[in-house]
C-alpha cells in the first residue's frame, strides 16, 4: 500500500519556538524565515488559508483534514461495516457493537467508513474473548473475557482518548494563538496543517505514561491486597477504604460574570494545574474535574489531610487568590468506570459546601481517625456547629487546618 501524502502547510510548525522548522515527513521542508521572524498563515504563503478565503480555503482545509486521516488510519477507507466484519472473522454485531464502544456513531452497513488498521484492531480485540465465557481460569492461564468486559474496556479506552485528543488539540491551538498572536481560526489552521509533526512523540508518550500508571496501580493494589483480613462480602458491601474530598471554588458564578475569557480560562487553568501538581506530587490521585471544582483520593488518610491542607494553603497564598473550601472524608467505596461511588462521595460533597472560604470540613468518624493517627499534631480539628445537609439531615462537621 502506498504511503499516504502529508497534508500541504500554512505556517511554523508546532513546538518550533525559535527554532527553524526541520523538514516534513513525506512532505517539502518550509521555507527559511528571517532570523527573529515569526512566519503566520497567509505570510508569503498563497497556500494558507483564513476566514476570508472562502471556498478556495475551505477546499484546502479539507484536503489537509484528509491527509491527516489517512496517514492516522492506515490508508484510504474502503471497507463497509459487513467487510470490515468479514476481514475481522467476527459476526456484524459484534463489529457494530465494537464501534458504539468506541465512541463513534453507528454507519449504514453499506456505508465505507473502515481501513485494514481497523479490521487488525476488531480482529485483536475479538481475540481475547473467551469462546466458552462461563470458563473459570485454570492453572494453564487465565482464559479469555467475556464479551461484556471487552466492549467495557473499550469504553474507557474510548471515553479517556475523546477527553485527551480534545485536550491536547486545545492545548495545541491556545499554544500557537498565543506565540503567534493568532486569532483561534488561523491558530486552528496551523494546528490543522502540522499536527502530524507531533502524532508520533505524543503516541510513543501515551504508550509511556499507560505502563508507568498501570505499574504504579498494580504496585498499590498489592499493597492493600496484603493488608487485608478477612473480607466481607455481599452485594451492599463497598470494598475499598479510601479518603477522600472536593475542593471548589467559592461563589464562582458570580465570579466568572465579571470576567473577561481570557480571565476566566487562566484562573481555571491556574486552579486546575495547581490541583493537579499538588494532589500528585503528595502521592494522592485526582479522580475528576468539575469546572470549578477537583475531586481527589488516597489510600492514606494521612497523605489526603496533607493534600488537602497544602491545596488550600497554596491556592489561597498566590498573587492572584483563589478562594476555596474543601471537605476531607474517608470510608467505603466501590470504584467504576475511573470514578468512585458511595456514602463518603456524597458526604464530602455536602461537606464542602458548608465550609467558609479557606476552610475544610470532615465527619465525625474522619476527625477522630486524623487525630488518633501519627501526624495528629501536625493539625488543629475542632468540632463545628450543626448543620443541615441536603438529603442526609444534620450533620456535624469538623473542621481542620494545619497547627
Amino acid at each position: 500500500m502506498d504511503q499516504p501524502e502529508a497534508p500541504p502547510a500554512h505556517g511554523e510548525g508546532l513546538g518550533a519556538g525559535d527554532r527553524a522548522p526541520g523538514p516534513r515527513t513525506g512532505g517539502e521542508s518550509l521555507p527559511d524565515q528571517p532570523e527573529g521572524a515569526v512566519p503566520v498563515p497567509g505570510d508569503g504563503d498563497e497556500r494558507s488559508a483564513g476566514p476570508a478565503d472562502g471556498a478556495a480555503g475551505s477546499t484546502t482545509d479539507r484536503a489537509t483534514a484528509v491527509a491527516h486521516s489517512r496517514l492516522l488510519l492506515g490508508g484510504e477507507p474502503d471497507l463497509t461495516l459487513l467487510r470490515l466484519a468479514g476481514a475481522a472473522e467476527v459476526s456484524p454485531l459484534f463489529a457494530r457493537s465494537f464501534w458504539r464502544a468506541m465512541g463513534f456513531a453507528d454507519v449504514d452497513d453499506d456505508e465505507v467508513r473502515f481501513t485494514r488498521q481497523d479490521a487488525d484492531a476488531l480482529r485483536a480485540i475479538a481475540d481475547l474473548i473467551d469462546s466458552e465465557e462461563d470458563r473459570r481460569p485454570g492453572p494453564d492461564g487465565p482464559g479469555g473475557l467475556s464479551t461484556s468486559a471487552i466492549l467495557e474496556l473499550l469504553r474507557a479506552q474510548s471515553y479517556t482518548m475523546d477527553r485527551l485528543v480534545l485536550w491536547q488539540l486545545e492545548t495545541l491551538v491556545a499554544d500557537v494563538g498565543q506565540r503567534l498572536g493568532l486569532d483561534d481560526t488561523s491558530a486552528r489552521l496551523v494546528v490543522l496543517d502540522h499536527i502530524n509533526e507531533i502524532t508520533a512523540p505524543l503516541t510513543d508518550q501515551l504508550i509511556y505514561v499507560w505502563r508507568r500508571h498501570l505499574a504504579s496501580l498494580l504496585d498499590r493494589t498489592d499493597a492493600e491486597i496484603s493488608r487485608r483480613g478477612i473480607e466481607r462480602v455481599g452485594p451492599d458491601y463497598y470494598p475499598l477504604v479510601r479518603s477522600l474530598g472536593f475542593v471548589d471554588i467559592v461563589s464562582f458564578t458570580q465570579r466568572a460574570q465579571t470576567m473577561s475569557r481570557m480571565e476566566l480560562s487562566t484562573m481555571l487553568d491556574d486552579f486546575e494545574t495547581t490541583a493537579r501538581d499538588v494532589i500528585t506530587s503528595r502521592g494522592a490521585r485526582v479522580v475528576k474535574t468539575i469546572g470549578d471544582a477537583v475531586m481527589y483520593i488516597s489510600d492514606d488518610l494521612t497523605i489526603a489531610a496533607d493534600v488537602v491542607t497544602s491545596l488550600v494553603d497554596e491556592l489561597q497564598s498566590e498573587l492572584d487568590e483563589i478562594l476555596v473550601r474543601a471537605s476531607l472524608v474517608e470510608g467505603r467505596v466501590v470504584s467504576r468506570s475511573g470514578d468512585v461511588f458511595g456514602p463518603p462521595v456524597n458526604l464530602a460533597s455536602r461537606l464542602v459546601d458548608t465550609a467558609e472560604p479557606g476552610g475544610i470540613r470532615m465527619d465525625q468518624a474522619t476527625a477522630r481517625a486524623l487525630m488518633a493517627s501519627p501526624v495528629a499534631l501536625r493539625y488543629r480539628v475542632r468540632q463545628c456547629h450543626d448543620v443541615v445537609a441536603k438529603g442526609m439531615g444534620n450533620v456535624t462537621p469538623w473542621s481542620l487546618e494545619r497547627a
